[in-house]
């Protein structure tokens, strides 16, 4: 997915980046410029959060990351947590029996 970066600084200590949508599969992501990527340090595969504060703004950072046991392969969990989350709806009825 390649789009036009876009960065201004209108104010002292404030950067802003501009990027578009794009389709990934059936779902709709967005690429982070690389200057973003350095600032939040994050690699392909780390997880990103998003807090919505009181304002309506919405804040971006770097989910912690705890450490996975050895013998425990990144993209078999992510691929567990796939599965996870298309099932939801049937694993919170099992739990509401």
């Amino acid at each position: 997915m390649n789009g036009v970066v876009k960065v201004t600084n209108d104010k002292p200590n404030v950067m802003r980046f501009s990027r578009k949508i794009g389709r990934m599969g059936n779902s709709l992501g967005v690429s982070l410029p690389k200057r973003l990527a350095e600032k939040l340090n994050v690699t392909q595969g780390d997880e990103l959060e998003f807090i919505e504060n009181d304002r309506g703004e919405v804040v971006l950072k770097k989910a912690r990351q705890g450490q996975l046991p050895e013998n425990v392969r990144p993209e078999v969990l992510e691929a567990f947590f796939d599965v996870f989350e298309e099932d939801e709806g049937i694993l919170e009825d099992l739990r509401d029996r």
